[in-house]
C-alpha cells in the first residue's frame, strides 16, 4: 500500500479526561517561554480584581501516533486506528473543574500565546483517533494525533487605591496558581524527510518515527 499526500495537519475537536505525560517531551524542541511583566498601576475608578498568567511554556506533543510503511510500486488510501501514547486535560491548580473564573484566565493565556486554547473541561482522551491517509510515494511515515500544550501560573490582584484615581496591583494570594490547557488538537501524517519545523507538533511526530 502507499502513501502520502504531502503530510497534512487538522485540526479536531476535544473533550474530557487524564493528564499531560511527559515521556515524549524531549523528542521535541525545547518549550517555547513567554516571559511576562504583570503590569504594577491601575486606577481604584475603573479596575476591579483581576486574574493574570504568566511564566507560560508551549510544548508540542504527540497524544495517538502509527508508524506506517509504505512499499516501492504501491498507492492508494487507507484508513488506520492510532496508538494512544499520550494525554493532556485542561487543569487549573492540578483540578479538572473549570470554572467561570478559570475560563477568563484561559481567554488571557489565548490572548498571549497567539492560539486558541481549550477554556473548559476537557481532554485529548476522549475519542480514538482513526482517519483516511492518502500516501502515494514510498518511505516510512508518522501518522499521529497531538497539540502544543500550555503551561504557566497564575496571581489573582485587586487594584489598591494610592490616590483619587492611581493604584497599584496587590496580590491577593500567598503562591500563585497553576494550570494547564492546550490547543485543539491536530492530526496528520509526515515523513522521515524533510526536517519539519521546530517546536511544531510535526516535527515532535517526525522524531518519533524510527529507522528512518
Amino acid at each position: 500500500m502507499t502513501t502520502t499526500r504531502k503530510p497534512r495537519r487538522r485540526t479536531l475537536a476535544a473533550s474530557a479526561t487524564t493528564a499531560i505525560a511527559v515521556g515524549l517531551l524531549s523528542l521535541g524542541a525545547a518549550p517555547a517561554a513567554h516571559a511576562d511583566t504583570l503590569p504594577t498601576l491601575c486606577n481604584p475608578a475603573v479596575d476591579r480584581a483581576t486574574t493574570e498568567p504568566f511564566n507560560l511554556q508551549i510544548t508540542p506533543i504527540v497524544t495517538d501516533f502509527l508508524i506506517y510503511n509504505v512499499a516501492p510500486g504501491t498507492t492508494g488510501q487507507h484508513t488506520d486506528t492510532l496508538t494512544r501514547v499520550s494525554s493532556v486535560t485542561t487543569t487549573v491548580d492540578n483540578k479538572t473543574e473549570i470554572t467561570a473564573t478559570a475560563s477568563a484566565l484561559f481567554a488571557k493565556v489565548e490572548v498571549k500565546v497567539g492560539f486558541s486554547v481549550q477554556k473548559t473541561t476537557s481532554s485529548t482522551t476522549s475519542q480514538t483517533v482513526s482517519d483516511v491517509w492518502n500516501l502515494k510515494d514510498p518511505g516510512r511515515y508518522g501518522l499521529y494525533r497531538g497539540t502544543r500544550v500550555v503551561t504557566g501560573q497564575y496571581v489573582t490582584r485587586i487594584c489598591a487605591q494610592t490616590g483619587p484615581t492611581t493604584g497599584i496591583w496587590v496580590t491577593t494570594q500567598p503562591t500563585p496558581g497553576t494550570f494547564t490547557t492546550y490547543e485543539s488538537p491536530e492530526i496528520g501524517s509526515v515523513g522521515c524527510a524533510p526536517a519539519e519545523p521546530a517546536a511544531t507538533v510535526r516535527r515532535t511526530a517526525q522524531l518519533l518515527i524510527s529507522n528512518c
